[in-house]
């Protein structure tokens, strides 16, 4: 039987200078060769760089890669895998406060809750709506994702339109 190749990206969003080769070594073991990031600065957080790097191999190395690199103190750094016809997605994000969380995805990048996870999510929080919610969003990764937006967006070059007020 053939082996499945996936896709995905890294995404270093803040790394100390320090770290970044020890970063790029790490990667490289994990994909069975040398790689280089294109490293730049990060501008939520002085000192620290931040890299996206596409990567191709067999289906379970977006895991690989996030065992590789979460061991590291002051590292925020996300990791997907593409869904393949044999394998499903998968998304780990990794702050310094929250540690790593992971997610199954789907084939358009959305998170998908199994059914187990929404059954224990329902039985703690035993009628309470707020409790659910609360629930529901440690599934999703919302304090990961709230903690590693400024990071996301601090790359983008492109100037930003505030809408105050619609209509």
């Amino acid at each position: 039987m053939a082996t499945t190749t996936a896709r995905g990206v890294i995404y270093i969003h803040s790394a100390p200078r320090a770290l970044c080769p020890h970063l790029e070594w790490a990667v490289g073991r994990a994909l069975g060769r040398p790689v280089t990031f294109e490293w730049a600065d990060q501008p939520v957080l002085s000192g620290s760089r931040r890299a996206e790097f596409y990567w191709e191999g067999p289906a379970g190395t977006g895991a690989a890669l996030a065992t590789a690199i979460r061991g590291w103190e002051h590292l925020r750094f996300e990791v997907s895998e593409d869904p393949t016809p044999r394998s499903d997605g998968g998304r780990w994000l990794h702050t310094p406060g929250l540690g790593i969380h992971y997610a199954q995805t789907d084939a358009a990048g959305n998170i998908v809750i199994g059914e187990d996870r929404l059954r224990y999510a329902m039985e703690i929080a035993a009628g309470d709506a707020q409790e659910l919610q609360r629930e529901l969003n440690v599934a999703l990764g919302a304090a990961w994702d709230d903690e590693l937006e400024p990071f996301r967006h601090a790359g983008d070059e492109a100037s930003v339109v505030w809408l105050h007020k619609v209509g």
